[in-house]
């Protein structure tokens, strides 16, 4: 292979680690981007004539290092003597275990947490977390999120100056902390994974490679601290991650879970969260993800939409909405115990959260409402709900469906 496609294998498999590790060094984000790219243009100067080092993380990370403050002494002209001894001498004295792969990984963890800061706005972590931790690019993540690449890119200098004045420190949270913190980190993974697996608007209903990244993300999370609710998120993601194939037709029109070719679905995804949640489970210690893992578990284990076990689904339900007593999670039940118990029971549950203004303006309420009225043979009020749902709908391939819906009600 030659050496610049091994340069550019370690720049996509490893340029994060290194940055992470700069960013621990140099204190800044914006010197540890510049020192990043540095210390790889001095690769393809250096390995094709050296060759490529046995370690090429800690070569990298002391290259750009080394780069970082051969700038600062070159501005130190602008600059007070003794203010930039003080920055080199801070930059030169941590970088103790630099050939410890654990360290390097630990430095990872500590901007995932930083990029995830409670303090930082939640758009401002969703942008930063995928800018700086997965190496998006601020075109691809403003596509993403249907917003200006400029209003991003704001979003993004922002919360990095919030990071630099309030000294926001760059580590792993103590274990008193720790609950709160993750659950912010565990969050803002989702949110990313949920914007891939079904865009709040748009023309598509997924992007791929957004969930890709959010799966990425708690697997080196969970490789990094092995907690119940980090395997269960994990665990959450792919059991949602093996039905992709099977949501969409080949024109891109949304396919309901009960209308699935089963056979499509990711049979490694399923063994895996499968797995995942039984040991979250098993630990006794599990918080929110885990009773929504266990769901989409319950359905990846029907071999048909008939054999689904709603009994358990809505037990489990029962044990989430207790720790998360959210409207939301309510509607979820209340499908749930419409499947099980017959859609008058579920139709009593949804039309209570509507009234209530809980979910007036929740266009999955209102389709779920439809659906009940659909089932029930109450037509006039299925099609005034599908209509309430598609005046919410900003969604092409869900105003597709429900379209199709409405179009096939009797006249």
């Amino acid at each position: 292979m030659p050496i610049s496609d091994t340069i550019e294998a370690i720049y996509r498999s490893e340029s994060r680690r290194v940055f992470a590790t700069l960013i621990r060094l140099l204190g800044d984000f914006d010197l540890a981007e510049e020192a990043l790219q540095e210390a790889f243009k001095a690769a393809m100067e250096q390995w094709p004539r050296d060759g490529v080092p046995d370690k090429p993380v800690p070569w990298l990370v002391s290259a750009g290092r080394f780069k970082a403050i051969d700038g600062i002494r070159r501005q130190a002209r602008f600059t007070a003597y003794d203010e930039v001894a003080e920055t080199i001498e801070a930059i030169a004295d941590d970088t103790q275990a630099l050939d410890e792969r654990e360290h390097v990984e630990d430095d990872r963890l500590r901007l995932i947490f930083t990029c995830c800061h409670p303090s930082l706005a939640p758009d401002a972590q969703i942008a930063l977390t995928l800018r700086e931790v997965c190496g998006l690019t601020t075109e691809e993540i403003a596509h993403a999120f249907l917003i200006p690449a400029p209003t991003l890119a704001q979003r993004i200098v922002r919360a990095k100056a919030k990071i630099r004045d309030a000294r926001i420190p760059y580590q792993v949270p103590g274990r008193d902390e720790l609950p709160a913190r993750l659950e912010s980190v565990l969050r803002v993974i989702y949110l990313v994974f949920n914007e891939g697996y079904s865009a709040s608007s748009g023309a598509t209903l997924t992007r791929h490679d957004l969930s890709q990244e959010a799966i990425r993300l708690a697997r080196l999370l969970l490789e990094l601290l092995p907690e119940p609710e980090v395997m269960s998120l994990l665990a959450l993601m792919l059991l949602h991650e093996s039905r992709r194939t099977a949501r969409t037709t080949a024109g891109g029109d949304l396919v309901p879970l009960d209308e699935q070719d089963r056979s499509l679905w990711n049979a490694e995804h399923i063994a895996e969260g499968s797995a995942l949640v039984a040991r979250a489970l098993s630990s006794g210690h599990f918080g929110v993800y885990a009773l929504q893992a266990a769901i989409s578990a319950v359905h990846a284990e029907a071999r048909h939409a008939e054999a689904t076990d709603w009994e358990q689904i809505v037990g489990l339900y029962d044990a989430l909405l207790r720790l998360e007593p959210t409207p939301v999670v309510e509607l979820n039940r209340a499908v749930a115990i419409a499947m099980h118990q017959g859609p008058d029971a579920g139709l009593v549950l949804v039309d209570r959260l509507i009234v209530g203004g809980q979910l007036q303006n929740y266009h999955l309420a209102h389709a779920a409402q439809a659906d009940l009225h659909r089932r029930l043979g109450h037509v006039t009020e299925a099609r005034a709900a599908y209509g309430r749902a598609l005046a919410l709908t900003q969604q092409e391939p869900e105003r597709r469906f429900l379209h199709r819906r409405l179009a096939a009600l009797p006249d």
